[in-house]
């Protein structure tokens, strides 16, 4: 799994802001992804912007007040036009932007654009800053990819915000925070499965929240302790976690805690997405090398061996390598 933040993306606009050509007049962003990418692009280099709607109907954004001076004028053509989006893979949805373009015909010089793509070419780009191959998450579509479906998820801090201290009594104030959480992202997938150190006690509460938040679920998993203060005594929160992950067929954890992110890869030699660094933590190749031995079946053994590749190989060499192998 290979993922990227927005820190990320706005890194890779800023290290390929060489290649574009100085004199662009317009950034174009294809909706909705596109337009974050678009933004970002506009703001570091000072162009102006628009969205592919807009820019097909002639009307670009209007700019803020502290930079206007140094702005090209790009009420008409004809310019020089960057059309952006944040990643392409069949390319499916560039044709169609490049078919609405030409229908257009509006004259400008269109360059076509992708920030993040498969290869370093692509027949339907001019431009793709980075090769990132899949299977690829991002910061902005991570709760509604398909990798949903084959991995864990916390609850607290990544479906709804943590409680509070005075909340997190075990007792009355908490039971109230367990019907009345503050959802925070939106899913539109199924999850795998609900892993969380919430108590099993509060089973009934958890379910009422998400059947009522429409979370969708395949297996809710919880901890089966007595109390919070016999949890905080076990320390049990990331080695519950990671022990369920490890033994289960899911390639994918979402963490919302960055701590209990690297003890979860660690204890159970898998990645871990963690919401709170947006970044994919990787599992060394000895806490992969030690579930190894733990594999409960042939198929885990297999997958764990995999694991163990890449962590040594580093995900290029690995895809490298594993291409050598289907067409020697």
């Amino acid at each position: 799994m290979h993922y990227r933040s927005i820190s990320d993306m706005n890194a890779a606009i800023v290290k390929n802001m060489h290649r574009l050509p100085r004199d662009l007049d317009l950034v174009v962003g294809v909706p909705r992804s596109g337009l974050l990418a678009a933004n970002l692009l506009a703001l570091a280099g000072n162009i102006r912007m628009s969205d592919l709607d807009s820019y097909l109907e002639g009307r670009v954004y209007s700019a803020g007040t502290t930079k206007t001076h140094s702005l090209r004028n790009t009420t008409s053509g004809p310019r020089k036009v960057l059309i952006l989006d944040d990643s392409i893979r069949t390319g499916e949805a560039m044709t169609t932007v490049r078919q609405r373009v030409a229908a257009a015909n509006l004259g400008d010089t269109v360059i076509y654009g992708a920030v993040y793509g498969a290869t370093t070419q692509h027949p339907e780009t001019d431009l793709v800053f980075e090769v990132v191959l899949q299977p690829r998450i991002f910061q902005w579509n991570f709760m509604h990819h398909v990798a949903l479906e084959h991995a864990c998820v916390d609850i607290d801090g990544v479906l709804c915000h943590d409680p509070s201290e005075n909340q997190n009594d075990d007792g009355a104030a908490y039971i109230e925070f367990l019907k009345s959480a503050r959802p925070l992202y939106p899913m539109t997938r199924t999850i795998g499965a609900l892993v969380t150190s919430r108590l099993e006690k509060y089973r009934p509460q958890t379910e009422a929240w998400l059947a009522a938040t429409g979370v969708r679920y395949n297996q809710l998993v919880m901890l089966d302790l007595p109390s919070k203060a016999e949890r905080q005594r076990l320390a049990a929160h990331g080695s519950f976690k990671a022990e369920f992950y490890r033994k289960s067929a899911f390639g994918l954890f979402i963490e919302s805690e960055n701590a209990q992110a690297h003890k979860i890869a660690r204890l159970s030699g898998k990645p871990v997405l963690c919401v709170e660094t947006h970044t994919l933590i990787e599992p060394s190749a000895v806490a992969v090398l030690s579930s190894v031995a733990r594999a409960g079946s042939l198929a885990q053994g297999r997958n764990t061996i995999k694991r163990l590749a890449r962590s040594v190989l580093g995900h290029e060499r690995y895809e490298t390598l594993k291409d050598w192998r289907a067409n020697p």
